[in-house]
């Protein structure tokens, strides 16, 4: 991922045995890693059990926030693709209770065709 890509807001694939590795203190034990991306230093993971949301605060990034997202809470999701004159698509997630969804945004390079596909195998099941 390119510091413009970071810059604005776009997500990047990230490798899922990094990741396993990496959050292995936040994962249950027979969890794995499914997909995961990179936004600037916040990560979103989706694993075989729930989707982790990962908020590095601060100017270090040493305080982090992961918010774990059962995928049984997830009541309804969107992607609106990249046009001619966009620089990126995006996914909003819709979590039962809260009207606002969660919004990630993905550059041209990033399927964003794979990213519904992966939540919604999840989220039908």
């Amino acid at each position: 991922m390119g510091i413009l890509d970071g810059m604005l807001g776009n997500a990047s694939k990230v490798d899922t045995a990094k990741i396993q590795t990496e959050f292995s203190r936040i994962l249950a034990s027979s969890e794995r890693v499914e997909q995961a991306y990179q936004l600037i230093r916040d990560y979103f993971v989706f694993t075989d059990k729930r989707l982790v949301l990962v908020d590095k605060q601060g100017v270090t990034g040493s305080k982090v926030e992961y918010h774990s997202i059962p995928y049984k809470s997830i009541t309804h999701f969107s992607v609106e693709t990249a046009g001619h004159f966009d620089l990126d698509a995006e996914l909003k997630i819709w979590i039962s209770g809260n009207p606002t969804p969660v919004q990630k945004q993905f550059n041209k390079r990033l399927n964003i065709y794979e990213v519904q596909s992966v939540l919604a195998e999840h989220v039908l099941r």
